[in-house]
């Protein structure tokens, strides 16, 4: 019983410790880059974790959450507190975007155009403007999702005057790397790709979200404009996939 209580305490204190840790980090590289840190969301990425620990986190101070599938996502939002803002960050197929319309906060993962006009569809039928922004292979990268650069410029244009939806940016999920500085050129390309499609005064486009950066890469992310920043193993320590 002493055991389990220890344990229990121990998970609690690495949670609060680890999420602290890292928004005092986010804070410090806007501050570096010469920003607000108050335009930076840090967001908890919880996906594969049990309740138990997303309640640790929240009571270090998360409002921000991110889950990559949707089940998961839909049974998690009933069992937390209400004033959490919930982010889609996964890959989401079509015929799910039924299930989330109206439940989050933000889906981050937009990477078609048919699927922008599922959510239209969707959030046209339940009465809500959903909150979406595309995401941007900025890398090329084979195994990630996402247009190119131009690609995604095309796919902005093409969706903003869907009703139900609001682009509210671009997001990008950059490779993995020991050295994160490796990861800049890509973070300053979605960055550029977002001011020069805002200086174009096109109708229905006006985006400030950024959502780039990682537990391995946030705060070169932070330096280069990153609005929201995606920690999971940060803040929750390593996934396991089997639960």
């Amino acid at each position: 019983m002493y055991q389990t209580i220890s344990s229990s305490v121990s998970l609690s204190k690495m949670i609060a410790e680890n999420y602290k840790n890292v928004l005092e980090k986010v804070n410090n590289a806007a501050t570096g880059a010469g920003r607000d840190p108050k335009e930076v969301t840090l967001i908890a990425v919880s996906k594969t974790k049990p309740l138990e620990m997303l309640k640790e986190a929240y009571e270090a101070g998360a409002r921000d959450f991110g889950e990559n599938h949707v089940q998961e996502l839909i049974t998690k939002i009933p069992e937390m507190p209400n004033d959490i803002r919930w982010h889609m960050i996964g890959h989401l197929q079509r015929n799910k975007v039924k299930y989330i319309v109206g439940k989050v906060y933000l889906i981050h993962s937009v990477d078609s155009l048919r699927l922008a006009e599922e959510i239209s569809k969707e959030s046209v039928k339940a009465g809500v403007v959903s909150n979406i922004l595309i995401e941007v292979n900025a890398s090329g990268e084979e195994s990630k999702w996402g247009g190119s650069l131009n690609e995604s410029r095309e796919l902005v244009k093409a969706a903003a005057s869907l009703p139900g939806i609001c682009i509210k940016g671009l997001m990008t999920v950059a490779p993995y790397t020991e050295n994160p500085e490796e990861n800049r050129r890509y973070f300053s390309a979605l960055k550029q790709l977002l001011v020069d499609m805002n200086a174009e005064n096109t109708d229905n486009i006006s985006m400030g979200e950024l959502s780039m950066g990682m537990t391995g890469d946030y705060e070169v992310a932070v330096s280069e404009g990153a609005t929201y920043v995606r920690v999971g193993t940060g803040i929750f320590g390593e996934r396991n996939y089997n639960n």
